[in-house]
C-alpha cells in the first residue's frame, strides 16, 4: 500500500500536479518545487497571496546545497539534533522556483524524517513544496477530516495513507538562520 501511494503521487509530482499528504507534521498540499506552474496551482488552491513562501522539504540534509549558496555549520546540528521537526529560514536559495523563494531570498527547508514523504522525495530526487492544507488564512487542520472539501476537490490526488490517524500533530517549528549562524525563532 505505501509503496503503492508513493508511485501514485510520484506520478501526479511529475506531471506538474498537485498532492494532498501526511507529513512529520500536519496534512500537507505539495507539488514539485522547481516547478513555477505548478507552485501557482498549489497558490490558487490555497487562495494564498504569492508573497507569502511556502516551506520546502528534502529527504537528506547533504541535498541542502544544491538549494541554499551558503549553508552555515550550525545547520547541520540543528537539523541532527532537532526533538520535533524544524523548518529552517536560509538566505540566498537557489534552485527552485522563483515563486517557492521569499522576495528577500530566502527559502524555509525541513529535512523530513516520514514513512511517506522521505521515500517520495528520495524517489522524485527534486525537493516538494509543503504548505499546510487550509485556505490561507483558516486554521491548519490537525486531522484529514478537517480539511476544507474545496482543497479535496481541487488537488490532483489525494494519498490515501493517515486518513484515520488521531495522532495530534502540529506544524513545524521555525527557525530563521543567517550566512554568519546567529538564528532566531519565528515559530516555537
Amino acid at each position: 500500500m505505501l509503496k503503492d501511494e508513493i508511485n501514485k503521487a510520484l506520478e501526479v509530482l511529475k506531471s506538474g500536479g498537485v498532492i494532498l499528504y501526511p507529513t512529520d507534521t500536519i496534512w500537507g498540499i505539495g507539488c514539485d518545487a522547481t516547478n513555477p506552474e505548478a507552485v501557482d496551482k498549489v497558490l490558487k488552491i490555497k487562495n494564498r497571496p504569492a508573497e507569502k513562501s511556502l516551506i520546502v522539504l528534502l529527504d537528506v540534509d547533504s541535498k541542502l546545497q544544491s538549494y541554499v549558496t551558503e549553508i552555515p555549520e550550525v545547520a547541520y546540528d540543528l537539523i541532527e539534533y532537532a526533538e520535533n521537526p524544524l523548518t529552517i529560514i536560509f538566505s540566498d536559495a537557489k534552485n527552485l522556483a522563483q515563486n517557492v523563494i521569499n522576495t528577500d531570498g530566502s527559502v524555509g527547508i525541513r529535512i523530513v524524517k516520514h514513512d511517506f514523504c522521505t521515500p517520495l522525495i528520495q524517489r522524485f530526487r527534486k525537493p516538494i513544496v509543503s504548505t499546510s492544507a487550509n485556505l490561507s488564512g483558516q486554521p491548519s487542520p490537525k486531522f484529514f477530516d478537517d480539511i476544507d472539501p474545496e482543497i479535496i476537490n481541487a488537488v490532483d490526488y489525494v494519498v490515501d495513507l493517515e486518513q484515520e490517524n488521531r495522532t495530534g500533530k502540529k506544524p513545524s517549528t521555525i527557525m530563521k538562520l543567517s550566512p554568519g549562524g546567529q538564528f532566531e525563532f519565528i515559530r516555537r
